[in-house]
């Protein structure tokens, strides 16, 4: 088990679906706000994924990747889905990976014409680093049928606006390609993801499958149901990126630490000893933690109410990396509840420790939490 999660947003019900396949065991999470995302795990239960669906544009999808990432604080943000290429050599069904996300609907309408005011994001250098070794490798995908092209992986900067591009000579498509002509491929709703996880400090990567040429042949692409099959190939690449994602999280903070420079003079040895009638206190070298001489500190209903707190962000945790059900968390969310309205009565006392010790028995499989739970509960009978 772990506690880190990656989220993959989608902007389109076919390119969730094409996620959603490569999870295992996908569970409801409801957002406070009615938002629905879908917990479940990729290789064998090493990477856990959050995924969500923003809609169409950049307003909506801004406003929903914020909400992910304060939701579930990822390792990364995926988004994954279909575009339109902007350049002959990208054949359909290829996958795109934004080196860079380009706002392009920026500018400004002056007497001389239409001037850009451009807005760019970059991809973070470790997962491009992560991204570009998955695409050399080819690991990511299975090899097509006998007489079939296996997928590329191509590195380029994405435009993403609010329309529908499907003209290369309309004044919109001149219009981006004569400011943004690195760009490989155009799409809705990259620019609101990327804004929202660099306001977060949170990486993104954007992940696209090629299903059109923004050329005025879409309705013949779609026809031939390229949509399912470049969003199939696009999911399976986001899906390999966010195991190597979590897998490069999970060595960087398990990497050996270089031991603390140890001062010359400090004895780690503690030896507390008295002689005749002189008595001692506390000598001691290192202290982790909190230390009180002559019995446990005193407590307060403030001090049990910030207990509770820390207990709801626990079980919150152990719900997340797995530990917990939905169903036992939601039990054990119940009893939380119970206990803190019952703190805010003094006469309520006894309703605390029932609902605690109900809740440690929810509780029971998890060490931590079960310790928690007892603590506290030795705490309340002490205070109420």
């Amino acid at each position: 088990m772990t506690d880190d999660i990656v989220v993959i947003l989608t902007a389109l019900d076919l390119e969730y679906q094409a996620v959603r396949e490569n999870l295992t065991d996908p569970q409801l999470h409801r957002h406070r706000a009615g938002t629905r995302f879908e917990t479940g795990w990729l290789a064998g239960r090493r990477c856990q994924v959050a995924l969500g669906l923003v809609g169409k544009g950049n307003h909506p999808a801004a406003v929903l990747a914020e909400r992910a990432i304060a939701e579930f604080d990822p390792v990364a943000v995926l988004f994954v889905g279909v575009a339109g290429a902007l350049r002959p050599k990208l054949a359909l069904g290829d996958v795109v990976v934004a080196t860079h996300v380009y706002a392009y609907h920026g500018g400004t309408n002056e007497d001389d014409g239409l001037k850009a005011r451009p807005r760019v994001w970059e991809i973070p250098h470790g997962p491009d680093q992560i991204a570009r070794h998955l695409g050399r490798t080819g690991t990511w995908t299975t090899q097509p049928a006998s007489g079939g092209t296996a997928p590329r992986v191509h590195f380029g900067p994405i435009a993403a606006g609010e329309v529908v591009q499907d003209s290369t000579v309309s004044d919109h498509a001149r219009w981006v390609r004569q400011h943004y002509n690195d760009a490989l491929a155009i799409e809705m709703e990259a620019a609101g993801v990327a804004q929202a996880g660099h306001l977060n400090r949170s990486p993104v990567v954007v992940v696209r499958g090629i299903s059109d040429r923004a050329d005025g042949t879409k309705t013949n692409t779609d026809g031939a149901n390229w949509q399912p099959k470049a969003v199939a190939n696009a999911a399976a690449f986001a899906t390999a990126l966010a195991v190597e994602l979590v897998r490069e999280a999970q060595t960087s903070s398990t990497r050996p630490q270089a031991e603390p420079r140890r001062t010359p003079t400090m004895n780690p040895t503690v030896n507390n000893s008295a002689s005749s009638a002189a008595q001692v206190g506390v000598q001691a070298g290192h202290i982790h933690g909190n230390v009180w001489v002559g019995g446990p500190p005193p407590s307060t209903s403030s001090d049990l109410s910030s207990h509770l707190a820390e207990l709801r962000e626990q079980l919150w945790r152990a719900h997340r990396s797995g530990h917990l059900d939905q169903p036992t968390y939601e039990a054990a969310e119940t009893e939380l509840t119970a206990a803190d309205k019952a703190l805010d009565d003094p006469r309520d006392g006894s309703k605390l420790v029932v609902a605690l010790k109900r809740l440690r028995g929810l509780v029971g499989d998890v060490a931590e939490l079960a310790a928690k739970v007892a603590a506290i509960i030795a705490v309340s009978r002490g205070v109420l």
